[in-house]
């Protein structure tokens, strides 16, 4: 009995064992990096020379080092610091503290009194000056800590003496970017000299303005040009040391010499200053004004540049001290002159009139110093003449030498006459013949650059004929770049004559026959050079289209491109001359209707009173002014308006609502080019809202799940469509805002969840099930980080009530997670959409191929064949990396072509033109087939740059936050094309 219930009471222990040893809860592992400080200390111990030591130090400075061990590891190198009898090796220790401060997650505060305790005991000047350095870097980091920085500047300020250039230049550097903008109240130190608290930081760099060696006088021109970037107002008394700096031997300080009279021009352009050796006076931005001028002849090219670009800003110098730029001569001989009055009366004080017997006897006498007179006969006089015709690099033993860029301070001349000339419309047209001279420079760059700008002044002037002259011959230049330059050039200038009309005509006509590639781009030319001068070009209509009072003149071929640009120069001239049309003959007005068909963008509707029923004319126009502008947005917003009375997805005739509004928002665009963006926009918006509106209809959920295959097809198919139409909307766009991108982001969001409903009726798997749904959960957290701020706008929506319903989602099974998330798709409202300001849709328009050749392209088989595209890009953002050219061959095989950055130009704003070659090859075919070429605009979903998510997307897995894809926004191109196989 009693071995019984010893046994019984064992087993009952044993369960008690086992159900206690179940619940236990299990063991967590902590898993703790090795210290970086303990590893160091290792290695600097193991050294047996400064050799082995500086190779560890090298190898460490290579691996990350996490926040919360810098301290100790700082700890380290400053021990070993002071054990260290190489510079070498203290030099690098001094490096590692200032690359060790900048550690994300480290405050350096804790280390500033080590490091500048290392500057103590140092006698290398090397190394001082990189400990300098780092606590430069350690101050830089600490902005918030005036007391900090307080004492860095006191460092600063006692190694400014050291006989060491590097350590002054290190400690002006401090100065300038730690020194405080506003002195504060402090006693005097204990030393000989008083506290920099009580001196002006500015009086002490200024101090070393003349300092023997001219990297420190660089180095304290930048430090005070550093005080002025953050914001201290720079005294107007070191104006007279700039300028004397102007005259150093050292290019560099030149240099900053520029930039330091510059910034003062501007902080006290009214001040009046004198003029060395006379007693006249003038304007301190005036002056500072000719003495940069004078800098434009510089013996240093860099120099030359630098002061070239500086002209350009200095907007508000005198009138007369800015034309005296454009005239190479001298005034006076550098001497000032009197006038007649103050010399008589000189005379009649002295009693002396002049014999005539001597020449020039009644000259003045006063004799000046050349090197003196910086007025405007020596400083402003002929500066851009000099800048223009600049073409020397500098001085070598007295020999000059070919500059290595020949074209740097031609062009920054250019640019600094543009600038000032856009400001000026009486300089821009005295700066007019320096400008088109500029047109026959020998450099391509600088002659585009001159195109360019005289394009962008070209409202303030007009052009005459022996000026135009010399601007249309650059039309036989072989770049095609600077022939569309000019074209461009030529649709915004206005010409003065008739004849200059003619001539322009005549010598693009030259154009299209030499170079037939450019017939766009002349038609174009002609197309604005018509609207401009409708009175010049009405006298020349009848030469012009060869019509007689008298007789029947032939009728032209229309397959001229001469003759068609003939007609787009008359038909846009004749838009605001109504007179014009009575000259036209019969086969002209024919001409018109078959031009306005197929050339819509060239040939303007024009008011042609009853020719509307004999040859289809518009009578009408078609009202592009300011108010029919006004209407269609008005329109626009009603359309909106009206939409967002649709309170559910499920609403009674919501479908057909949509489905108007979208057809009328098409019309409106097609009607309207000035909306066209915003009204494509809209109508892809709410197409996305239809298709999500016809896939939660209810009888399609209310079925059971085997009789719905034929319908899930449907609906996957339309979840998938209104994804990528979300793509496009976010990409194809520019000129969104926050808010309309956050719509985008709610709509895909939809997609997404429509897409896990369909696959949770479909598929019977539940692993694959559980997964799609943590990755449904991931998007809706990130749409709640990335548009935080744009929640309140976006009430009774899919995403609101999903957010409500997080916790739950969060902790419910899978399947339960499929029914609320079907319930609440199903019961959520329609968004109303916001318009910001301007949309624009990126586009593109392929020009060459044109596809209407029927011969073919034949190569032989196996090599490769070049095709040219030349394409028009408008409203595409940064095109070098996201445009690309897709070729589609008959076999179903596709390549994607990604041009070089080179094969862009940027003719205009917002616009872009792609001038490329692609290689085709392929096996031999026994007849000719069509290729298709398109363009394809690529995006990635995890750089979306204009709302500067760049933080938030870092938190997201390379692998499931990136969605990366191609929208083709060009019209496909056929092209026939023909292997031959190789001959035997």
């Amino acid at each position: 009995m009693a071995a019984h219930l010893k046994k019984r009471v064992y087993e009952e222990f044993s369960k008690v064992v086992q159900v206690t040893h179940e619940e236990a809860p299990a063991k967590k592992l902590r898993l703790s990096k090795p210290s970086k400080s303990a590893a160091l200390h290792v290695d600097l111990c193991k050294a047996s020379s400064s050799t082995d030591a500086l190779q560890y130090l090298l190898t460490f400075s290579r691996k990350p080092v996490e926040a919360e061990s810098v301290e100790g590891v700082v700890r380290i190198l400053l021990e070993h610091y002071y054990k260290e009898t190489d510079s070498s090796v203290r030099l690098k220790i001094a490096s590692l503290l200032g690359l060790l401060s900048k550690t994300p997650g480290f405050s350096p505060d804790c280390i500033v009194d080590d490091a500048i305790n290392t500057l103590s005991s140092e006698k290398s000047h090397q190394v001082l000056a990189q400990l300098l350095d780092s606590l430069l870097v350690i101050g830089s980091q600490l902005p918030e800590s005036p007391a900090v920085r307080l004492r860095l500047i006191e460092v600063a300020y006692k190694n400014l003496s050291d006989s060491s250039f590097g350590v002054r230049t290190k400690c002006l550097q401090l100065l300038g970017c730690l020194g405080l903008l506003e002195a504060p109240l402090g006693k005097d130190s204990d030393g000989p000299g008083p506290s920099l608290a009580m001196r002006d930081v500015q009086s002490i760099i200024s101090d070393y303005f003349g300092d023997q060696d001219p990297r420190v006088r660089t180095a304290a021109l930048k430090a005070m040009l550093q005080l002025h970037e953050r914001g201290m107002k720079i005294h107007q008394i070191i104006y007279d040391q700039a300028c004397r700096l102007l005259s150093d031997d050292y290019e560099q300080v030149r240099s900053a010499a520029v930039q330091m009279v510059w910034v003062l021009s501007q902080l006290y352009p009214e001040s009046i200053v004198p003029i060395p050796s006379s007693n006249e006076e003038i304007r301190l931005v005036d002056d500072a004004f000719g003495k940069i001028s004078h800098m434009v002849s510089d013996g240093s090219w860099m120099v030359r540049v630098q002061a070239a670009k500086t002209l350009g800003s200095m907007l508000q110098v005198s009138p007369h001290f800015l034309e005296q730029t454009l005239d190479k001569k001298l005034m006076s001989d550098l001497r000032r002159k009197r006038t007649a009055h103050e010399r008589a009366k000189e005379l009649f004080a002295s009693g002396e009139f002049s014999s005539g017997r001597k020449w020039a006897d009644d000259a003045p006498k006063e004799k000046l110093d050349t090197n003196t007179v910086n007025l405007i006969a020596s400083g402003a006089c002929g500066a851009f003449v000099h800048g223009l015709e600049d073409e020397m690099f500098g001085s070598l033993q007295g020999d000059l030498i070919p500059c290595s860029p020949p074209s740097e301070v031609r062009n920054a001349a250019v640019e600094a006459l543009c600038q000032l000339a856009r400001s000026s419309p009486s300089f821009a047209e005295k700066c007019l013949d320096f400008l088109v001279d500029m047109f026959n420079d020998e450099i391509e760059e600088v002659r585009l650059q001159s195109i360019h700008v005289l394009r962008q002044i070209s409202t303030h002037i007009t052009l005459r004929e022996d000026q135009l002259d010399t601007v249309l011959a650059v039309l036989e230049d072989s770049s095609r770049d600077i022939r569309e330059a000019l074209h461009e050039l030529l649709c915004f200038t206005n010409v003065s004559t008739k004849e200059c009309i003619q001539l322009a005509l005549l010598e693009l006509l030259k154009n299209l026959n030499k170079y037939p590639t450019d017939r766009s781009s002349v038609w174009k030319c002609l197309k604005f050079l018509g609207s401009r001068h409708p009175t010049l070009v009405l006298p020349l209509v009848p030469e012009l289209l060869s019509t007689h009072p008298y007789f029947d003149t032939p009728e032209p071929d229309m397959d001229d491109p001469a003759y068609i640009a003939v007609l787009v120069l008359v038909f846009n001239a004749a838009t605001s001359c109504p007179t014009m049309p009575a000259l036209f003959s019969d086969h002209t007005f024919r001409h018109y209707a078959y031009l306005r068909d197929s050339l819509s963008h060239l040939v303007p509707p024009l008011r042609l009173p009853g020719r509307k029923q004999v040859y289809g004319l518009d009578s009408v126009d078609c009202g592009s002014g300011s108010g029919s502008v006004e209407s269609a947005q008005l329109f626009l917003q009603q359309s909106l308006n009206r939409v967002s009375t649709i309170q559910n997805l499920e609403a009674a005739g919501a479908p057909e609502l949509l489905d108007l509004t979208i057809r009328d928002l098409q019309r409106l665009g097609e009607l309207q080019t000035e909306l066209a963006g915003a009204a494509d926009f809209c109508a892809t918006f709410l197409r996305c809202q239809l298709l999500l509106m016809k896939a939660l209809q209810e009888k399609l959920w209310n079925i059971s799940v085997p009789l719905i295959l034929k319908q899930n097809i449907t609906v996957t198919a339309a979840a998938q469509q209104v994804l990528d139409e979300s793509y496009k909307l976010e990409f194809l766009y520019s000129g969104l805002e926050n808010r309309q991108v956050a719509t985008i982001h709610h709509v895909r969001l939809q997609a997404k969840a429509l897409q896990l409903i369909l696959a949770a009726r479909t598929r019977h798997g539940l692993d694959s099930l559980i997964s799609s749904c943590e990755k449904f959960l991931q998007d809706v957290e990130s749409f709640q980080r990335l548009f935080l701020t744009e929640l309140p706008h976006l009430q009774d929506s899919f995403v609101e009530k999903l957010l409500e319903l997080l916790p739950r989602l969060s902790s419910c099974k899978p399947v339960e997670q499929v029914k609320i998330l079907q319930t609440t798709l199903r019961q959520s409202g329609l968004l109303q959409l916001r318009l910001p300001e301007q949309i624009h849709r990126a586009t593109a328009t392929i020009i060459e191929p044109t596809g209407e050749s029927d011969n073919p392209l034949r190569f032989t088989s196996g090599l490769v064949v070049a095709l040219d595209i030349d394409a028009t890009l408008e409203h595409v953002q940064d095109p070098q990396n996201s445009v690309k050219v897709q070729v589609l061959y008959p076999d179903g095989q596709s390549h994607v072509i990604h041009p070089k950055p080179a094969d862009f130009r940027k003719p205009g704003p917002n616009r872009h033109r792609l001038i490329t070659q692609v290689y085709l090859s392929h096996t031999a075919w026994t007849e000719p087939s069509q290729i298709e070429v398109r363009l394809l605009l690529a995006y990635s979903s995890s750089c979306s740059s204009r709302l500067g998510w760049t933080d938030a997307m870092d938190s997201l897995h390379p692998a499931e936050g990136t969605v990366e894809g191609t929208i083709p926004f060009s019209k496909h191109v056929k092209v026939f094309i023909m292997p031959k196989p190789a001959r035997r």
